[in-house]
């Protein structure tokens, strides 16, 4: 079978170049559909279900929180096994499949399983999935450069400008925000004013809650028009606050003022995010999505931030303190570097040890050419290019080149010894 397949190629040399210049462009446009990331993701296919339940132990929340989810969810179908971990006020689970299932798919099943598992939590807690990244997918840090604007201002700047602007980038998961202060409206109550008017802290929160809040009423038509009846209850001073009544004694009006203190502060932080030794700093993390290409979603994020920019308040500019695409780039063209390299090597080797041009030739010739079909094979397993992909194609340079030496080499000592033989016949005749 070999023998007839090398004797076809021989008489049918232009079909052989044609075929090898197909595989060549089809491997080129492969090359640049492949996505290109510093290291590979070896992280398992997980997906990860976040509930929160704020003021609670970790005991309670492994009762009555993080038992009933892992039990229901260790039915689900191509599942390997679940993890589970339980911390003040949150629960973590991690559900991990198949290598080979689809995380989307993985994610529907694990949504249609929290569905029916709500009703035996308690209530209020509300399971949530995680984002869909891995956990390599963190391509991007920076912060706000923002001199003399509160810490305050700049995570709500975050928050409620950046992030939603970032997150509109396509092939991100998620803009994780850190730093700063998370505004709020915080109530202190004093308890002996609630003994004394015979309150329970309930009665505070309800009285809060039952006036945050806008309802709709009825359209009706006076002199040939429309009108719309609503009421604005949403808070939104601490004076607001203040004068909300709680109960009503004797005709006067108990009020959260009397009760309690009212003001504007920040959320309870667990720690602080400090750059270079210069001061506390906000920023965010951009999370890519699962199987995205990890170049070009930071390209894409770099440009929508120059875009972003435009809008933010005079001073503040963004600070890139982590930067995979620079990572990427360098490894990439020092892998590009070894292996033109090593072409280069392997060509020379070949024309001085042969010392015949042609053969030469169609030894050197097959180096762009595995190279293409390599890439092809990247794409058909979905194998990033990354320095473990690129160094496996650099150390196969020379086993490469290995079969056409040897094949070269004998072909050329069969016709040595053939055309020896034909001198030897001729010069016996003669």
């Amino acid at each position: 079978m070999v023998h007839r397949i090398i004797e076809w190629s021989l008489r049918n040399r232009f079909i052989v170049l044609l075929l090898s210049a197909g595989l060549f462009v089809w491997g080129y446009f492969s090359v640049k559909k492949n996505p290109i990331d510093a290291i590979p993701d070896l992280s398992e296919n997980q997906v990860i279900v976040f509930t929160e339940w704020m003021g609670r132990a970790p005991q309670l929340i492994e009762d009555q929180v993080t038992y009933p989810l892992v039990t229901n969810l260790q039915g689900l179908p191509r599942i390997k096994y679940v993890r589970a971990s339980s911390m003040f006020g949150m629960s973590f689970i991690y559900v991990i499949f198949e290598d080979n299932v689809d995380i989307y798919w993985a994610r529907e099943r694990v949504l249609e399983r929290l569905s029916t598992v709500s009703r035996s939590l308690p209530q209020g807690v509300t399971p949530q999935l995680g984002p869909d990244g891995t956990g390599v997918g963190h391509v991007l840090w920076y912060t706000l450069d923002a001199p003399g604007m509160d810490l305050g201002e700049q995570r709500a700047l975050q928050d409620w400008y950046v992030k939603f602007a970032l997150q509109n980038v396509s092939g991100v998961s998620e803009i994780a925000s850190f730093g700063g202060f998370q505004k709020q409206y915080q109530v202190t109550v004093n308890p002996d004013k609630l003994l004394y008017y015979k309150l329970r802290i309930s009665d505070v929160i309800n009285a809060v809650k039952s006036n945050n809040n806008e309802s709709g009423g009825r359209k009706f038509e006076m002199s040939d028009m429309g009108y719309i009846i609503k009421t604005d209850g949403y808070l939104r001073s601490t004076q607001e606050i203040e004068n909300l009544a709680v109960t009503n004694q004797n005709g006067i009006p108990v009020r959260v003022s009397d009760l309690a203190s009212v003001q504007m502060t920040g959320e309870s932080r667990l720690g602080i995010f400090d750059q270079n030794g210069e001061g506390e700093r906000v920023g965010g993390i951009v999370v890519m999505r699962y199987g995205e290409n990890a170049a070009a979603v930071i390209d894409k994020v770099k440009a929508k931030m120059k875009e972003v920019a435009k809008g933010l308040p005079p001073g503040v500019k963004f600070d890139i303190i982590y930067d995979r695409g620079e990572l990427i780039k360098e490894s990439v063209d020092s892998v590009k570097r070894t292996l033109i390299e090593e072409m280069i090597v392997v060509s020379l080797v070949v024309l001085l040890f042969l010392f015949h041009w042609r053969s030469a030739l169609s030894i050197i010739i097959q180096i762009p050419i595995t190279l293409a079909a390599s890439f092809i094979l990247l794409n058909a397993f979905g194998i990033s290019s990354n320095i473990m992909s690129l160094t496996g194609i650099a150390l196969a340079i020379g086993v490469i080149v290995d079969n056409g030496i040897i094949m070269s080499e004998n072909a050329y000592k069969h016709l040595a010894e053939k055309y020896e033989a034909w001198q030897k016949q001729s010069s016996a005749q003669s």
